[in-house]
């Protein structure tokens, strides 16, 4: 990918003048689509006006789909999501997730009233650019995912995490998912773990787990 690249995204906000953005980024074969209609489920009482930033991943070939072209942040190289990594894959797109907090921080909205959202895949690339970002994000919601590369989970944070994940899901196995998130809580960062009965995919109570926790970040 060409440096000139930037992804395209959706934005929707909830007010005017937003003081606060969320970047949610959106699982293997979806686009930006996929998470726009949950911005009106939410119930962000007690937030600011917020600008949720919904991007499209490239395009790209995944192996696991017999090199099928679809929207993906990484290449998929094994049925064991966790065994062999995509660093090529992962590393260009998290340069160009970066740049979509830059320009959010150009707008005014700095790094701390930023929280990067992701599901599956996305939620993975949220781990990968969340954890190293400097300056820090004001929270990391990881949903259904897991750490695609755990060498970026090698340091004591403080940067809030929201980790959620069926236990039914045959995607993303909900053992590695959880042992993702206890990893970054054995090292020192504040996890607030949620589970439920569902498999890959949001189940209903995670809409008011969900809202509680960005009102708590950004109000």
């Amino acid at each position: 990918m060409s440096e000139e690249q930037s992804l395209e995204f959706i934005t929707v906000e909830t007010g005017s003048d937003p003081t606060a953005a969320i970047i949610w980024l959106h699982g293997l074969g979806a686009d930006g689509h996929d998470f726009e209609a949950i911005v009106p489920e939410l119930d962000l009482t007690g937030a600011p006006p917020i600008r949720f930033i919904f991007p499209h991943a490239p395009v790209r070939p995944v192996t696991i789909n017999h090199g099928m072209v679809m929207r993906a942040w990484y290449d998929i190289l094994e049925m064991d999501i966790d065994r062999k990594i995509d660093h090529e894959g992962l590393e260009e797109s998290a340069a160009l997730i970066r740049q979509l907090v830059a320009d959010q921080i150009s707008l005014g909205i700095p790094a701390d009233r930023v929280i990067l959202a992701g599901f599956s895949q996305g939620g993975a690339m949220t781990y990968h650019v969340g954890l190293s970002h400097d300056p820090p994000l004001a929270g990391l919601m990881v949903l259904s995912a897991y750490l695609a590369d755990p060498e970026v989970a090698n340091r004591e944070g403080s940067v809030p995490l929201l980790c959620c994940h069926g236990n039914l899901d045959p995607v993303v196995p909900h053992a590695l998912g959880k042992s993702s998130a206890d990893r970054l809580a054995e090292l020192g960062w504040p996890v607030e773990w949620h589970d439920y009965m569902a498999p890959h995919g949001l189940h209903p109570d995670q809409i008011g787990d969900i809202s509680r926790w960005l009102v708590d970040r950004l109000q």
